[in-house]
């Protein structure tokens, strides 16, 4: 069983998003320790790009914070490194297809298996042109994760059936951000998704609150909470892991208790 499948063995998993090198890689590293400790069970890490389009503007600011602060794909690399020394939960890259590209795709897998990244997440590669990239992360044994959005539609099956590691379930259009609510009827999503996987989906975009967490937690396998944190970075800065910590224990609890 991959590492992956691993993280939703135990109940409802909580997956926290960190830009890496907002403000610093040695904060992203005490950040993710942190994490896990406060009951994190995967890690979302995002390799920081100028043009980030799937993000709001939280995001957005903090991979720019990042760039400024000369975090570099290699100097993730060698964070990652250092974290696998003790760390066990999964990792998962999400990035854009550029960077990958700009970095040479055989090098960045290559990597990824060595630094023991486990998956990797492109919002701008359409499911219809994942081809270009899905044979060398399978040489690589790096899941490439699918995302689902609510103008799936049809495409749905498809893509859950061809899913990798875990399904991205994206709450709402437009991008990352929190949201006062969810509309989605995430439910019918998820129904059409177990009738054609068994790989485990968890939902993101615009959860900002324990509420909401456990809300999509108790209709998935799990809740993918990004901006929320991310934002105690910009406040905190090098005393924020401290504070998203705490909120990362307090999402995880409500996702185990609302299940």
């Amino acid at each position: 069983m991959s590492r992956i499948r691993e993280a939703f063995q135990n109940g409802k998993a909580f997956i926290p998003f960190l830009t890496c090198g907002d403000p610093d890689l040695e904060t992203t590293e005490r950040a993710v320790r942190l994490a896990e400790k406060n009951g994190a069970d995967l890690v979302e890490l995002g390799i920081p790009f100028s043009d980030p389009t799937a993000e709001g503007p939280v995001i957005q600011e903090a991979s720019l914070r990042a760039l400024k602060s000369g975090t570099t794909t290699d100097k993730i690399f060698a964070m990652v490194r250092s974290l696998r020394k003790d760390v066990k939960i999964p990792f998962v890259f999400m990035t854009y297809a550029n960077v990958v590209y700009s970095y040479g795709a055989d090098r960045f897998f290559s990597l990824c298996r060595e630094t023991e990244v486990d998956g990797l997440i492109l919002p701008d590669l359409p499911y219809e042109e994942k081809g270009e990239f899905e044979a060398i992360a399978e040489q690589y044994d790096v899941d490439l994760i699918s995302m689902i959005a609510p103008t799936s539609e049809d495409r749905i099956a498809r893509i859950a059936n061809e899913a990798k590691g875990f399904i991205y379930l994206v709450s709402s259009l437009g991008v990352t951000g929190e949201r006062t609510k969810i509309t989605t009827d995430i439910g019918s999503i998820v129904r059409v998704i177990r009738e054609n996987t068994d790989i485990p989906c968890a939902v993101g975009f615009g959860i900002s609150t324990p509420e909401a967490a456990a809300e999509m937690a108790a209709l998935s396998d799990g809740a993918i909470v990004g901006s929320a944190i991310v934002k105690l970075f910009a406040k905190y800065k090098e005393n924020a892991p401290e504070k998203a910590g705490e909120l990362i224990r307090q999402m995880k609890n409500a996702c185990v208790g609302g299940a």
